[in-house]
């Protein structure tokens, strides 16, 4: 009976171990999604501002009601400092990140912007340790498996995006980009305006530190707001308001605001009330259970789904360098959650000596009241 319970026990804290992992994989599959639908809505000629305002906008109206039924009964007191690491959260996670990701877009090109976005995790990193969310120990195998793993990543991811070689073909005879392409797109406009490779680099660079900043402002906020639904969607809604007003100050042509029933529309709500909603609810939760360079260390898997979907769906082309990024992406990522296992086993026994320290500085026999009402104590001898 003994065993059986030990191994229920064991399997258990393993699913539970597992959670934040698998709801990591998760989030990157939707946020390979957004990756696709925002070429989709490019080819069609849609203007990424007005998306990206469209798209926190749909974020808000779809965790509202979750944020409302489903944690009215245990939310916390809305105070002021809270609405303001929303405000900050939504300013640096929502509006200056993916503002300044889709204009490095238009004066770099995709495949740099895609590129650049390789060094959060080593910013995210740094910054943690930085602000004390992460502790280094260089000198630990745990430590050494967290830089090392992180720069693996980013080197595979690197890989991944720059190194050809040669080409793997995946005959599916699919290209959505056909189907909703538009002649007077923005493609071949954005390949005019590549010229200022400078400041779309600072831009790429600066939308990368915001994204890594947001991650450590959600782990705080997830600490002292810990309704992640609520959070999520105070968040969404600071970050539509900003991304609104930015979007109107930069377009003023209302034919632009227009979506119609189409490629737009469905970009607009699968990035919104998928890809910001729900799923930035998760990655708040996973944030809060494994901090932000676990979140982190996962985003150039996303790269990976990208480039297998592309090849699927874009009739874009595989190539053996992807395959080697891909490779040295699982390996960096398992480089650092092995890391991060060992250093929470460490933390778990740690905790355990000093709980058994406090008992045994206490000594004697101590009662352990039963749900009946009656004592046991814990001296297995009981006197004759």
């Amino acid at each position: 009976m003994g065993d059986e319970e030990g191994g229920n026990s064991s399997w258990t804290t393993l699913v539970e171990g597992m959670k934040p992992a698998m709801g990591m994989v998760v989030i990157q599959f939707v946020f390979a999604g957004i990756n696709i639908f925002n070429k989709l809505a490019i080819n069609d000629g849609m203007n990424m501002r007005i998306l990206v305002a469209y798209r926190y906008l749909f974020a808000t109206a779809s965790l509202a009601p979750f944020a409302f039924i489903l944690e009215r009964k245990n939310r916390p007191k809305l105070t002021w400092k809270i609405l303001m690491q929303a405000f900050f959260s939504g300013l640096f996670g929502a509006t200056l990140a993916q503002n300044l990701y889709v204009s490095s877009i238009k004066l770099t090109s995709a495949t740099f912007a895609s590129a650049m976005t390789n060094l959060v995790p080593a910013i995210t990193f740094i910054m943690a340790v930085i602000f004390r969310l992460e502790h280094l120990r260089i000198r630990t195998k745990t430590g050494q498996a967290k830089v090392l793993g992180t720069l693996v990543g980013v080197f595979g991811a690197t890989i991944l995006t720059f190194l050809k070689g040669k080409e793997i073909n995946l005959p599916t005879n699919v290209n959505l980009l056909k189907s909703h392409s538009n002649g007077g797109n923005q493609m071949a406009a954005q390949r005019q305006e590549y010229g200022n490779r400078v400041m779309g680099s600072i831009m790429s660079l600066g939308s990368c530190f915001s994204y890594a900043f947001w991650l450590i402002i959600q782990a705080k906020m997830s600490k002292d707001y810990p309704c992640h639904y609520s959070s999520t969607a105070i968040m969404c809604l600071m970050g539509s308001v900003q991304s609104i007003i930015f979007a109107l100050c930069m377009e003023r042509n209302w034919e632009d605001w227009h979506m119609g029933l189409g490629i737009r529309l469905y970009s607009a709500a699968y990035t919104g009330a998928v890809g910001s909603g729900p799923i930035l609810s998760l990655l708040a939760w996973c944030i809060n259970k494994k901090g932000p360079l676990y979140a982190s260390v996962f985003n150039p898997l996303m790269l990976v789904i990208v480039a297998i979907f592309g090849s699927l769906l874009l009739d874009e082309k595989l190539h053996i360098g992807s395959i080697i990024g891909a490779a040295l992406i699982v390996i960096g990522l398992y480089l650092v959650l092995w890391g991060k296992g060992k250093e929470a086993e460490a933390t778990n026994i740690g905790k355990f000596s000093k709980d058994k320290e406090t008992i045994d500085a206490v000594g004697g026999p101590k009662k352990i009241e039963l749900q009946n009402g009656s004592a046991l104590s814990d001296d297995v001898d009981e006197p004759e």
